[in-house]
């Protein structure tokens, strides 16, 4: 089975949980996923016990874990948040390192060599996880890094991007080799390998169970009452404060968190290819092609649509695809027969989007940040927790505890 029919049978898979594929093919196959859910629950709720009782160990890597996920796949909004922590924390002088399973890289060509701090010695191959940016610039192609942490790394200086499936090797490098004193865990609520100082868990207001069925037949990780396991939880996506009945029902499975609004809202956009910006008011009126591979599509659509723009044609691809040159070259022939103004795609795949042959329309980007709506003194508060130095330890005191 080829490339194409692979990322094609992907599409029509993430249909079918979606709800866009109709037909008797589609629900019959929802019939089918829906009885291995049960399976994959009851995977997920034995695997959850097993680590509360010890049965599968813990890593303690001696630092401040901060895990930032959801209980659903994609599409809650993690990368803005992700970054939003990173230059945070950087501004208040720590040393921070995301660690990232790098969803869809490539294998290396050859292992990155990388000299040990201490000694001078080589890292070897089964410790040296890959590095995409220690904090100085990228250090590694989009392929190879995974679309995410090469945005990451892109958009943050003096902030470390690791990528490892295994995150406790990653996450022992960063702290022995790039002096990180605090370990952001990128989709990191189900990773428990690594003990969580901090678990921060996103909800998409607009969606805040997914399709409410688990894993294969919905979009749910975990069932709603997992949400328990947070200590803090961000409502991503918010139009506007006060979402009070979705905090009603939060609140039916964590009472303790505490809970901050925000909105992921447009700032300009960006020429994927020179880096020009236009203002976002450039799209109003305009006749708008666009393109994109995430997890809600009629997300970004929608975000277009407010700024003004009249979108012609939206073609979407799975989530993470890899554009091939015959992609681009195709969409744009199509843009030019459809005479539109610009085309626009979102920053996650603008990573992936390939310069094409013929550019007689320009492609920009949609840059997104997140800005806090409700609990800006939540947010200070949990900055200052993590950011405020640890009082020494009087020597005498261990020893009076000692005796």
């Amino acid at each position: 089975m080829n490339k194409e029919t692979l990322e094609d049978l992907e599409q029509w898979g993430e249909d079918v949980i979606f709800g866009r594929a109709k037909g008797f093919r589609a629900a019959l196959m929802r019939c089918v996923l829906r009885w291995f859910s049960w399976l994959y629950r009851a995977g997920v709720l034995l695997r959850l016990r097993m680590f509360r009782m010890g049965f599968k160990e813990q890593a303690y890597l001696g630092t401040t874990v901060i895990s930032i996920g959801n209980i659903t796949v994609g599409g809650t909004g993690k990368t803005p948040v992700v970054e939003l922590f990173s230059k945070t924390l950087r501004d208040r002088g720590r040393k921070v390192a995301i660690l990232s399973r790098g969803y869809k890289s490539k294998k290396l060509d050859e292992p990155q060599k990388w000299q040990r701090r201490a000694t001078g010695e080589l890292v070897s191959e089964e410790e040296m996880p890959k590095v995409v940016s220690a904090g100085k610039g990228l250090e590694l192609d989009v392929k190879y890094a995974g679309d995410e942490p090469y945005m990451l790394a892109k958009n943050l200086d003096e902030v470390a991007v690791v990528v490892d499936k295994d995150r406790v090797k990653g996450g022992k490098f960063a702290i022995e080799e790039l002096e990180s004193d605090i370990l952001l865990l990128d989709d990191g609520m189900q990773f428990l390998k690594i003990a969580h100082t901090i678990d921060v868990v996103l909800v998409d207001s607009n969606a805040p169970f997914g399709t409410g069925s688990i894993l294969p037949r919905g979009t749910l990780r975990e069932p709603p009452k997992n949400l328990c396991r947070a200590d803090y939880i961000f409502i991503t996506k918010c139009y506007h404060a006060g979402n009070t009945e979705l905090i009603k029902t939060i609140r039916k499975h964590n009472q303790v968190a505490e809970i901050i609004e925000c909105t992921h809202g447009p700032k300009h956009l960006e020429n994927v290819f020179t880096g020009e910006t236009l203002p976002l008011e450039f799209l109003d009126g305009k006749f708008v092609a666009a393109i994109s591979g995430i997890a809600v599509p009629e997300s970004f659509e929608e975000k277009l649509t407010d700024l003004g723009a009249n979108v012609l044609f939206h073609r979407t691809y799975a989530d993470h695809h890899s554009f091939s040159q015959k992609d681009v070259d195709r969409f744009m022939r199509r843009c030019v027969r459809r005479d539109a103004d610009i085309i626009v795609t979102t920053e996650k795949d603008a990573v992936r989007f390939p310069k094409p042959e013929e550019m007689d329309v320009e492609v920009y980007f949609l840059r997104i940040e997140v800005d806090i709506l409700s609990g800006v003194e939540v947010w200070e508060n949990l900055v200052d927790r993590v950011c405020m130095p640890k009082k020494p330890v009087d020597p005498l005191l261990l020893y009076e505890k000692a005796i």
